[in-house]
């Protein structure tokens, strides 16, 4: 394809299904990741954590651990410079508590680090960390927040009025007439279980102390510049003092994207003792300190008429965000996440809400992929399927009367979003026919005059994704950003690298980078090495999380690519003796439109910016050919998803079979379908795993008792299903090349499809997750 310099250019690797760059690395064995870094002399760290979920600290005594041979260190609070972790809202009924790096007077959850032993090996370390002796005084637990919002309930922080971090209500349109007119009310409460991340890969730093006071750090993190930022603050440094390079991550979800004590105590140490220092998390820290997501109840009501039309919603939202509220997301994003986007694809014209995170003696709840959106849906989507019961209205039909229509966009919202695009009923339209919907009802009904529980469930939803400054400026998140950066570099010999702020956690963003970058520059994305994120090499970013990366780091890198091409192209005029307006750019040459002959390459213009012969550059060119762009997105690029399930729960032993999935999906163009098609496999596998399998259980004092994969179960391939899958392509107005985000949109729509498969099959509404063996034994004994 040949393209022109001008506005009319058209990246030629949009949507072409490219293998994976990195999976030749990853899948020999020749990844680097943070465990594989190995610096001279480095120490490694073990925490010293708390046995009780609420306690005082009386007594901490490190002398023993200090006397085993092997330890350099040992240390508590009050041996390190460090500040406490606050994570800062700008908005009302917010209190957020500080997050002390090491506990020092009181401990709030198990696993909290109250101190740790540094050592020549993880081995000695760990062993040492036995040895140190603490006395507690055992407090009351707050174990679920009835217990926190019980009447003269201790409290998990003083600073923290009545156990609530933050309250918000929110009323648009006359919902009390709404409801006072509807002939058909729905009601339901709902409740979605705590679960975790569990990337297979853990966490992870390494630090690095200079002269001069610099550290250099290695994580295993999402957000390389926020970490930098986080890290500056609370460790009281300048930033220029800090480097963050990201090395090959093994899963993020989203609980990498905070910054945590360990992150903070591991700098600090490395200062202290001068030395490069490394910590790495094992299986049970992971699952007992890690943040986890999701725990929610939520009382909603649907007021609708006698065709099904929603005349209004109301909803109270209660979430368990754990005993300290997070940086930089706080404890807002999952109670607010789930209330703003509960209304979904469809048209509702009065809503209420109340919306609340509380504190409890829990590990801190977070970012999960799809956080607050998959609990908002899985709520929708119920009433929704109650709303066609008591109308007496097929699933699909009652979802269709609803939606907005594909000429209403943008549409503002009941919530205030404003929704860019959309093809709601063309893509449950889509799934249906990948599901082949009719055939599906024929087949059930076939099934259960043999008597087995056979359902079949759908879900539709919304999607806010790459999101930008505004966006979280108007949350009150004052610690997010919102933009992300990119830097484009073609080397004297024409090769061409690029870096940009949001690092990979298997997404496949090594590929995509390239091939944006490639097409950019009329390459081939084989020529193209993308360099893994450091703060040193790339301006200021976000980082990768909300479905953001190819929306906000990809516009960055278009935008600095495009600045790079403009330059070569200049050159290239130049040397040929033609107007720029004249160059055309294919198969890595520059020529002159009508005369392809004439024509010179990369590597001639990079010796060309680099080395300028006798005839110099172009007036106003400066040598070389590097740039670097930043892009703020538009306040949200939404994109939609259908889910159609047929399932069988076994009468016997409760347990769900997936008989058949499809799922359709709207992300605006797709730039390597491949890995879109892999994200959605991917995301699918969580949400089905959040569906039947995944929950974090505490008990009433606060113990945890799913700390390993044997009470903790994950899906394997033997609980996901063969999918079916389909994309619509509707791009954003508002986006470089109209891209949306998608990584989430799968884990978003399974929960609610899978639930509402099930409640068909048993005849019963499902309103608890995980629907697990037991549970629905227990029902059907009822």
């Amino acid at each position: 394809m040949t393209v022109t310099s001008g506005t009319d250019w058209h990246n030629p690797q949009i949507g072409r299904s490219l293998r994976r760059k990195e999976d030749a690395r990853l899948l020999t064995g020749q990844g680097r990741y943070l465990h594989d870094l190995k610096l001279p002399g480095m120490l490694h760290l073990a925490f010293v954590r708390s046995p009780h979920a609420h306690a005082v600290i009386e007594r901490i005594d490190v002398s023993r651990a200090q006397a085993l041979p092997g330890v350099e260190a040992a240390f508590t609070a009050s041996d390190l410079a460090m500040h406490p972790i606050v994570a800062e809202f700008a908005g009302e009924h917010y209190a957020g508590a500080a997050w002390p790096p090491l506990a020092r007077e009181r401990v709030r959850f198990v696993g909290e680090p109250v101190a740790l032993v540094v050592a020549r090996d993880r081995y000695v370390a760990e062993d040492a960390a036995d040895l140190v002796d603490v006395d507690y005084a055992v407090l009351p637990a707050l174990a679920s927040v009835e217990a926190a919002q019980r009447p003269g309930a201790p409290l998990v922080h003083d600073a923290v009025p009545g156990n609530v971090y933050f309250r918000r209500d929110h009323h648009q349109g006359d919902i009390d007439k709404a409801f006072a007119a509807a002939p058909v009310v729905i009601r339901a409460m709902f409740r979605h279980q705590r679960i975790a991340g569990a990337p297979m890969e853990g966490r992870g730093i390494a630090v690095e102390w200079e002269s001069g006071g610099r550290l250099t750090v290695w994580a295993s993190t999402q957000t390389p510049h926020s970490m930098k930022s986080g890290l500056a603050r609370f460790l009281d440094l300048a930033e220029d003092l800090l480097r963050v390079i990201v090395p090959d991550v093994g899963g993020g979800f989203g609980p990498k994207m905070h910054l945590y004590p360990e992150d903070v105590v591991t700098c600090a140490v490395a200062r202290a003792l001068k030395r490069p220092v490394k910590w790495i998390e094992d299986r049970r820290e992971n699952l007992l300190t890690m943040t986890q997501a999701r725990e929610q109840v939520v009382d909603a009501a649907l007021a609708a008429d006698r065709d099904g039309r929603i005349l209004g919603l109301r909803a109270e939202a209660t979430c368990d965000s754990g005993a300290y509220s997070v940086y930089p997301l706080t404890a807002v994003l999952e109670p607010m996440g789930t209330v703003q986007i509960m209304p979904g694809p469809y048209r509702v014209p009065a809503y209420a809400y109340t919306t609340r995170a509380i504190a409890t003696n829990k590990c801190p709840a977070g970012a999960y992929r799809g956080v607050g959106m998959t609990v908002g849906v899985f709520v929708m989507e119920g009433l929704m399927d109650r709303l066609a019961a008591a109308t007496g209205l097929d699933p699909a039909e009652i979802r269709r009367r609803n939606f907005i229509g594909s000429g209403e966009f943008p549409y503002t919202a009941v919530t205030g979003l404003v929704y860019d695009s959309g093809r709601y009923a063309d893509t449950l339209r889509a799934a249906a026919d990948a599901f082949e919907y009719q055939q599906a009802r024929r087949e059930q009904a076939r099934l259960r005059r043999q008597g087995r529980l056979v359902g079949i469930g759908l879900s539709t939803f919304v999607e806010y994704t790459g999101m930008g400054s505004a966006t979280f400026r108007r949350r009150g998140m004052i610690d997010v950003r919102g933009d992300d950066s990119a830097t484009v570099k073609v080397g004297p010999s024409g090769g061409v690298s690029v870096s940009v702020s949001c690092p990979s956690q298997g997404q496949g963003l090594e590929t995509v980078f390239a091939q944006l970058a490639a097409g950019e520059l009329g390459l081939d994305p084989s020529g193209v090495t993308v360099v893994a994120p450091d703060t040193d090499a790339v301006p200021m970013g976000s980082g990768t999380f909300a479905s953001r990366a190819v929306v906000s780091g990809g516009g960055a890198l278009v935008q600095a690519a495009t600045i790079v091409r403009t330059r070569a192209v200049a050159i290239a005029a130049h040397l040929l003796e033609a107007s720029t307006d004249d160059v055309a750019l294919a198969g890595g040459r520059f020529f002159v439109k009508g005369t392809p002959e004439r024509g010179v390459t990369w590597p001639e213009i990079a010796r060309a910016a680099y080395a300028p012969g006798p005839t110099g550059l172009p007036v106003g060119s400066e040598p070389g050919l590097e740039a670097s762009s930043t892009y703020d997105p538009p306040p949200a690029a939404f994109g939609n998803g259908a889910h159609l399930a047929m399932v069988e729960v076994d009468r016997e032993t409760g347990q769900t079979t997936i008989l058949k999935y499809a799922v359709a999906g709207d992300c605006g163009p797709l730039l390597n379908p491949m890995i879109v098609d892999g994200q959605t496999h991917g995301g699918l596998a969580q949400g089905i795993g959040e569906a039947l399998l995944e929950e974090v259980i505490y008990d009433e004092a606060g113990q945890l008792l799913t700390a390993t994969f044997m009470d903790y179960l994950i899906p394997t391939a033997t609980e996901t299903p063969r999918v079916r899958i389909v994309h619509l392509e509707t791009p954003s107005p508002n986006t470089v090349y109209g891209f949306k985000g998608m990584g989430e949109s799968a884990t978003i729509g399974a929960p609610a499809c899978v639930a509402n498969a099930i409640s068909d099959a048993l005849g019963r509404p499902v309103d608890t997750l995980p629907v697990s063996p037991q549970r629905v034994v227990e029902w059907l004994r009822d």
